[in-house]
């Protein structure tokens, strides 16, 4: 018997890929391309697949959002000043900010059983409190991997978390819904991150922390699919 797949939510480095990068900006293009092998990797680990195949568990649901809100906080309290300080002014942080959101997920999803606390998200947000205050174009890199994220690929996890809560007799994330149109919010995203004024060394370090976001989530998609 032939299993079939989960969908894929990733078209880095494909030929679509490609076509969609022609009408990005030079640093986002770079971005783009960079975490492609970063971003196919998590993919296919196995809490990742099984969430796409709508198989993952409401206390696995549970434990993603208690692991992510601490970041996200983080994120919107320091990225603001952060991406201002560096010249972007464009990134509409205030309707990309996600911890109202997981805050009311929290609560929806506090019936649930406890679950253990995730190291690797503690690992995260430590690393993050260090780039805060030692390298805020490397904070950027996590504020451009996680809302870039939530706006693209977020959306079709969204489907199948509430395929799942449903189904368990729970309502839907807010996480992954957006008060304003996704392209819009993307745009914005995008127009931010082309104003950044950074030295040369600054524009790898970017490079390199947007893939290195990628590998902290790893991470934590292999706690997750410890969690039964």
């Amino acid at each position: 018997m032939t299993t079939t797949p989960p969908p894929s939510i990733s078209h880095h480095a494909s030929a679509q890929d490609a076509q969609l990068r022609r009408g990005f900006g030079p640093r986002v293009r770079r971005l783009h391309a960079h975490i492609g092998k970063a971003h196919h990797q998590a993919e296919g680990m196995g809490f990742a697949r099984a969430l796409l195949a709508g198989e993952a568990t409401p206390l696995q649901l549970a434990a993603l959002i208690r692991a992510l809100t601490p970041a996200y906080r983080l994120l919107e309290q320091q990225g603001p000043a952060a991406a201002q300080a560096l010249g972007a002014h464009s990134i509409p942080w205030n309707a990309l900010a996600r911890s109202t959101a997981l805050g009311h997920d929290l609560a929806t999803l506090a019936a649930l059983p406890a679950t253990p606390a995730s190291a690797a998200a503690q690992a995260w947000l430590e690393h993050l409190h260090t780039l805060s205050v030692r390298a805020p174009h490397r904070l950027l890199a996590h504020a451009y991997v996680r809302y870039g994220g939530d706006l693209s690929g977020g959306q079709q996890l969204a489907q199948q978390a509430a395929g799942i809560l449903e189904r368990a007799g729970l309502p839907s994330l807010s996480f992954w819904v957006f008060a304003r149109p996704l392209a819009e919010l993307k745009a914005g995203l995008h127009d931010g991150f082309e104003e950044l004024q950074l030295s040369e060394q600054q524009e790898q370090e970017l490079l390199e922390e947007a893939e290195a976001a990628f590998q902290l989530t790893q991470r934590l998609l292999a706690e997750l699919a410890a969690i039964h």
